[in-house]
């Protein structure tokens, strides 16, 4: 069964940076395209930034300019690296194959307050 754990959440003030990390177990991400999702609280779960098996990469309106996607297939680790934060980036971050497929891990939490 395949292992997802997210991590490199935390309190950040706004306009501050993190870089979330996506461990994976298999080779999933030779196989799939992967993305980053969030779900804020009292809202629905939303695509952040996907990137495709040859590194071709899409950002949600919210995040372009400021978010960046990238991965390593031989590692098995997917990054997101997020600047100028804001408020409203504040959510769980979870990551998985794109697709309907099940969510399959706890994510990782971001605040961003002052």
């Amino acid at each position: 069964q395949v292992q997802i754990v997210e991590s490199g959440g935390g309190l950040v003030q706004p306009g501050g940076s993190l870089r979330l990390s996506c461990a994976a177990s298999g080779n999933i991400f030779s196989i799939y395209a992967m993305g980053w999702y969030r779900q804020a609280p009292g809202k629905q779960r939303e695509l952040v930034a996907g990137i495709n098996r040859v590194g071709v990469k899409n950002y949600g309106d919210s995040v372009k300019g400021r978010f960046t996607i990238s991965r390593d297939n031989a590692k098995s680790v997917m990054y997101l690296q997020m600047n100028s934060l804001n408020p409203e980036d504040t959510a769980v971050y979870y990551c998985k194959p794109l697709g309907p497929g099940p969510f399959l891990s706890q994510g990782t939490q971001v605040i961003v307050s002052s």
